[in-house]
């Protein structure tokens, strides 16, 4: 084909997905739609033009687009894999994770239900193998994410609930390809008798060795990715080779799924990239892949379509039966899971509740698209595929499609209108009208101040300011006869915009520079939870949410159990000063919420729920300090070092925006601020390195610190040092059991432990020791010694602890004082003769 006619062709194309847009939004129709229609009346309009043979230009222009290399190849390893790495890197996968249950389930269990109901429901009518039934399930298995997830930014939907349509739509798509690839292997080299065994065997491969291959080959990318922080544009051309690399690889060498690997290497980029590329090349990357991203999408469609009149050229009525048969069988399948796995899944709190119309929504918006069209093309060209399986499983795909995006696909909006969720609820109706009056009323003001200010005719502003005022009254009394808002729903509706606003204020301090980008990523996915568990579950949520930043999680408890009993403290060091540097970013962020309280919220929800939102934030702001205050008393020094850190990141920031000041007002020029800029960048990046958290440095601080030690020469004090081990528990963590004989001494830095012996219990705290006693009194009876709190614990073995006796008079004096205190009192002789 003529280059020049190629050229042509593609800006055309280009020219058709520029105008699918506004015209998708003008006839309120999904874009999918618009350009699967748009590629059919191309494909049947360039057929007919051949036929009729109206003019030379015209039949020629129609015979290029008919002689398209349109290749299902062309589809899978051009346009596939930037489809699909582009949804897996910019998805929100650290909230992803939080519902990773119902997204798995629903994704890889609705997919095999999916095959096998169409499959079996097709295989006593079609007249075809199984296996070839089987793959027609999997082909048309396959929902377009874009159109599943259009559903909910148009409706209010929890954003939940929207995070795991899309979750679920992204592997969707990986698990129907992969099942795709197993039956068409089974057809194409006629495998005699084949069991659905050996799809079960085979299958696990196909995911698990494809989520290996692409985790590894993401990780890869991300450390070369770093390494060219200063060449954005290197950084960019290389994250494109990273899908089709991994697609080939899987796929072609190491016999697994090609689309799994491009999904687990694209999360592994967008997981692990925030770390180790700046802010601000990782925006250039996502704004270069969304680019790529809709081109990929919008062309797949487009051209898949021009197909459909030739796919379809040979239909007979019996074919219609059968794509009636797949549509009811694909709509059964996926009601069963929304009707029936989803609800169990809310009944045993792995998935949030989804209202029964909202499942319906998204049974209707399972559209299919042009994955489903592009496998239909892999059997339509695949010369070992009989004839007979060819022709069906085109026209059964295609006649599918065809009825997911014309008859679900332009009647989507008016079920979901039907369904009633594009209304907002009542609650929602009387805030609007609340919220536009004093909007409304702080823009008279502020329009009347500017007016003014401009020397405008006073005729004219008075006439005008009359004018607004009609519709601020209006507005107004609107407000006062709208349904009454109960305080506790204020409360709940304050606290989801105090969250909101801590969420904006996270990203203002990224975008200063104050925050690195992984602890703004954490802290706006905590910000998110905030939300949602605030929506649902009122202000009880909001504080028992917020407080699970603070808890210890399973990765800090693993980390703890590898420093205390296997000596291992890089994750508790990684793991601590990440914690120091979240709750130090923190403390500023609460305390101007208060401001946000009186200007805003206190203005719509009236002055006693600002009253107790103060509160509340009073009670986060005092549990953040105290957690802030212990890890202090864990870790002296470290906060200083964070603290005097974020200082100077504040002093940047203001000293970057005083020289853009100064450049608007025209005291300086470009190149003058350009060079100062530099200055500043350098500094940013030499404070981006975070303060390196040393145990071993920490533990010397503690004993010295501690009362018993801190006289003692510092050569004997090191030699200490290195006997001792530093030992970090959580409260309710059992130190000492009943009647247990201790083989080590314990020493108290931080926190308080509680000794239980009969009814007789003891509380002790910093500075002080236990098990002592028990080493020295082999008939004291024991009890059991449990934390009260996070404790700092430094440990004498026995052995040591006896020696120090011997030669340490401070601490057998201590002893002996600790003895006394505890009604136990020792022999000082005989301790002195040990």
């Amino acid at each position: 084909m003529d280059i020049v006619a190629i050229v042509a062709i593609t800006a055309g194309l280009f020219a058709v997905i520029g105008l699918s847009e506004p015209l998708a939004e003008r006839l309120r129709l999904p874009a999918t739609v618009i350009l699967a229609l748009l590629g059919i009346a191309i494909g049947a309009a360039s057929a007919w033009l051949i036929a009729s043979r109206e003019t030379e230009m015209l039949t020629a222009a129609a015979t290029l687009i008919q002689n398209l290399p349109i290749r299902s190849n062309f589809f899978l390893y051009v346009f596939l894999p930037t489809l699909i790495f582009q949804v897996s890197l910019t998805i929100d996968l650290r909230r992803m994770l939080d519902d990773w249950v119902p997204i798995l389930l629903l994704a890889v269990v609705a997919v095999v239900v999916s095959t096998m109901a169409v499959g079996w429901a097709l295989y006593p009518v079609a007249d075809l193998p199984l296996m070839a039934c089987l793959m027609i399930g999997a082909i048309v298995s396959t929902t377009d994410p874009s159109a599943v997830v259009g559903i909910f930014r148009a409706t209010p939907a929890p954003l939940r609930l929207a995070r795991i349509v899309e979750g679920e739509s992204l592997l969707n798509d990986a698990a129907a390809i992969a099942l795709f690839s197993l039956f068409f292997a089974f057809v194409a080299f006629g495998i005699p008798n084949p069991q659905l065994s050996d799809v079960v065997v085979q299958f696990p491969w196909l995911m698990i060795g494809g989520s290996l291959i692409g985790w590894f080959a993401g990780r890869l990318a991300v450390e070369a990715l770093a390494r060219l922080d200063q060449h954005p544009l290197g950084q960019v051309s290389m994250s494109v080779a990273l899908p089709y690399l991994t697609y080939i690889l899987a796929e072609v060498g190491l016999g697994a799924s090609g689309v799994v690997a491009v999904v687990a290497a694209g999360l592994a980029l967008n997981f692990h990239a925030p770390g180790k590329i700046s802010p601000e090349n990782k925006a250039k990357l996502n704004d270069t892949w969304d680019l790529l991203g809709y081109w990929a999408g919008a062309l797949i469609f487009v051209l898949a379509a021009i197909l459909i009149p030739r796919l379809l050229a040979d239909v007979r009525p019996w074919d219609l039966f059968l794509v009636g048969v797949t549509v009811i069988a694909a709509l059964a399948s996926r009601a069963l899971i929304l009707f029936g796995l989803m609800p169990l899944l809310t009944r045993i709190k792995v998935s949030p509740r989804v209202e029964r119309r909202q499942r319906a929504a998204i049974l209707w918006g399972g559209l299919r698209g042009a994955v489903t069209l592009a496998l239909a093309l892999v059997v339509t060209e695949s010369f070992r595929i009989p004839v007979d399986i060819k022709r069906q499983v085109g026209i059964v795909a295609t006649g599918f499609t065809l009825f997911t995006l014309i008859v679900q696909g332009t009647s989507l909006r008016w079920v979901i209108h039907r369904l009633g969720l594009d209304r907002l609820s009542p609650l929602d109706s009387a805030l609007a009208a609340q919220v536009v009056a004093v909007a409304l009323q702080t823009v008279r003001e502020t329009v009347s101040d500017t007016a003014r200010d401009f020397g405008l005719a006073r005729e004219t502003v008075r006439d005008e300011a009359k004018r607004f005022a009609e519709r601020v009254d209006e507005a107004v009394a609107a407000a006062d006869q709208g349904a009454e808002i109960p305080d506790r729903d204020r409360i709940t509706l304050g606290l989801v915009a105090l969250a909101g606003r801590e969420r904006d204020l996270i990203l203002e301090a990224f975008r200063d520079g104050m925050l690195p980008a992984r602890l703004a990523t954490q802290m706006v996915a905590d910000a998110d939870r905030l939300i949602e568990g605030t929506r649902t579950g009122g202000r009880l949520a909001y504080l028992s949410t917020a407080r699970k930043a603070h808890r210890s999680n399973l990765r800090h408890r693993t980390a703890v159990f590898l420093h205390n009993r296997l000596r291992l403290s890089g994750a508790l060091g990684r793991q601590t000063a990440d914690r120091f540097e979240y709750l130090v970013a923190l403390a500023p962020i609460l305390r101007d919420l208060h401001s946000f309280i009186d200007t805003r919220i206190r203005r719509i929800h009236g002055k006693r729920v600002g009253d107790l939102l103060h509160d509340l934030l009073e009670r986060r702001t005092e549990e953040a300090d105290r957690a802030l205050d212990g890890l202090r008393l864990q870790f002296p020094g470290y906060a200083e070092e964070l603290e005097r850190r974020l200082i100077r990141q504040i002093a940047l920031s203001q000293e970057e925006r005083e020289y853009a000041a100064l450049v608007d007002d025209g005291l300086i020029g470009p190149e003058l601020r350009h060079a100062l800029t530099v200055g500043i960048s350098r500094r940013r990046g030499e404070l981006a390195r975070r303060p390196e958290l040393d145990l071993a440095i920490q533990r010397m601080a503690l004993v010295a610190a501690f009362p018993l030690f801190a006289d003692m020469p510092v050569d004997r004090r090191k030699l200490l040092m290195r006997e001792m081990r530093t030992v970090y528990v959580a409260p309710g963590t059992v130190l000492l059991k009943k009647d247990e004989a201790p083989r080590q001494v314990w020493f108290i830095a931080s926190g308080a432990v509680e000794q239980v012996r009969g009814p007789q219990i003891l509380r002790l705290g910093p500075g002080e020791m236990f098990g002592h006693l028990a080493l020295l009194k082999r008939n004291f009876r024991r009890g059991q010694t449990t934390a009260i709190a996070h404790c700092t614990l430094l440990t004498l073995d026995e052995a040591r602890f006896l020696q120090m006796l011997k030669t340490d008079e401070t601490l057998r004096q201590a002893v002996l004082a600790s003895a006394e205190n505890r009604g136990m009192p020792l022999d000082p002789g005989a301790l002195a003769a040990l």
